[in-house]
């Protein structure tokens, strides 16, 4: 091997490793916006989903 291959696979495997360590942090962007989504949905629903009142709920007909 001569030094040009040696240098040319360095630059390689350097750019490999800058790829994926930018496509690691576009998934974990992505990752943090999914969570902050699902959060506002969480917050969302269970604001609109009122709680019953405590007389409903307890009693089940089995009378058929």
């Amino acid at each position: 091997m001569d030094v040009s291959a040696i240098a040319s696979m360095a630059t390689e495997m350097s750019q490999a490793r800058t790829a994926e360590s930018l496509q690691v942090a576009v998934l974990k962007k992505a990752l943090d916006i999914q969570e902050q989504g699902a959060l506002q949905l969480i917050e969302a629903a269970s604001q609109v989903i009122p709680s019953n009142p405590p007389h409903l709920g307890n009693d089940v007909d089995t009378f058929a």
